[in-house]
């Protein structure tokens, strides 16, 4: 991402003596907690200090599969191989069980706590509850606006939606589509993130007034039921003239198709993608889906896990060399910030050489021959 961007107490320590004996009850800790704590070089919470021990809230297993099949598997693997502490949970979608995950982190003393927020305002809350009771706090994939993380580990979230217009664009044109109608599949209203990737996508297809916009409409909790009947009212608003459809992830762009599919013009009306998720990329191979945003949840769980266990230890974070702003608090938060690449075609191969999935998983019987023009193998 750019490297700015519009965008304690006594007590804990107490909590931490008291509970210090107490086990998380997901299995996916390893290590011992501890109390106490210290600032970190860099000025980050009062992490350091403690015998680290992170914990980490996951949104949801609607908005994307990434969150349960990736990054929580990256997360634990990082910090199961430094011997570090974690408690890894998943709010399911819930603002009130995201915020008695927190409490009871809070309370069985971690001195690290990662959030990936379903809203601002119920992660602002959390956030600031952590850092009164001087623990480390980061942002991970999502900004809290006015939560006042102490880091920020994402993608170019901008540059997600700039891939989409241009993908979008291309395949229009690759369909002699020279002019046409589009209609955007926003994300939720509450995710920051949604709004970077729709600013993204309109600064590349805003300018191309060969394309017009005649619809759009931010998916609630991005839910892939409401997208399809949102999307089936564009469509049958518009009378199904309809060229392209900016969706912005890879169950949005899903939901989309099977309206195509159910008007039998799938395949015919390009349709984007996020997350290059099994179902996205045999979307691609078969024709539907004109492409999708990768984004190495690995490196970006790698890079969230080793911050997050130097803010634990109050060791050198200075990997979080990047900033972007809260544009609630207009502050820069520090940042590490990372690339997404463009999906095609042509390179779903490189998403299954990368690791991300496998042959086997993109690969059915019925995508075979696609798989191997692809070059998939």
């Amino acid at each position: 991402m750019r490297r700015s961007m519009i965008l304690a107490t006594a007590a804990a320590a107490a909590a931490g003596l008291l509970l210090a004996g107490c086990s998380s009850d997901n299995g996916n800790d390893t290590g011992t907690g501890g109390t106490g704590g210290t600032a970190t070089e860099t000025g980050g919470g009062n992490g350091g200090g403690k015998t680290p021990f992170v914990g980490v809230i996951l949104p949801d297993t609607k908005s994307s599969v990434r969150w349960e099949t990736a990054d929580r598997k990256y997360l634990k693997d990082a910090f199961d191989a430094a011997g570090v502490k974690a408690d890894i949970q998943n709010a399911q979608g819930d603002a009130t069980q995201f915020q008695t995950l927190a409490d009871q982190m809070i309370t069985e003393g971690v001195n690290v706590l990662m959030i990936v927020n379903l809203d601002s305002g119920s992660g602002s809350a959390v956030l600031q509850k952590a850092k009164q009771q001087g623990i480390g706090t980061i942002d991970y994939d999502r900004l809290t606006l006015g939560g006042g993380a102490d880091f920020y580990v994402s993608f170019d979230n901008t540059k997600v939606g700039e891939l989409q217009g241009t993908g979008l664009a291309k395949c229009l044109k690759d369909k002699g589509k020279t002019s046409g109608n589009i209609v955007y599949l926003d994300g939720a209203p509450t995710d920051n993130n949604a709004t970077l990737f729709s600013a993204g996508a309109h600064k590349i297809l805003d300018p191309m007034t060969q394309y017009k916009k005649v619809a759009e409409q931010a998916v609630p909790k991005w839910d892939n039921q409401q997208a399809g009947t949102i999307f089936e009212q564009m469509w049958t608003q518009q009378a199904g003239k309809i060229d392209g459809v900016l969706a912005a992830n890879d169950g949005l762009g899903n939901a989309a198709i099977a309206i195509l599919q159910k008007n039998k013009v799938n395949g015919q009306i390009p349709v984007t993608g996020q997350d290059a998720t099994d179902q996205g990329l045999q979307n691609i191979l078969a024709g539907d889906q004109c492409m999708t945003v990768y984004k190495a949840v690995k490196k970006e769980a790698d890079a969230a896990s080793a911050l997050a266990i130097a803010l634990a230890k109050g060791g050198d974070t200075s990997s979080a060399n990047g900033t972007v702003t809260d544009t609630q608090t207009k502050k820069e938060v520090k940042a590490v910030l990372l690339d997404p690449e463009a999906i095609y075609f042509d390179n779903v191969k490189d998403v299954i050489a990368d690791g991300y999935t496998t042959k086997d998983k993109v690969c059915t019987a019925a995508l075979a021959a696609k798989c191997a023009e692809a070059g998939i193998s």
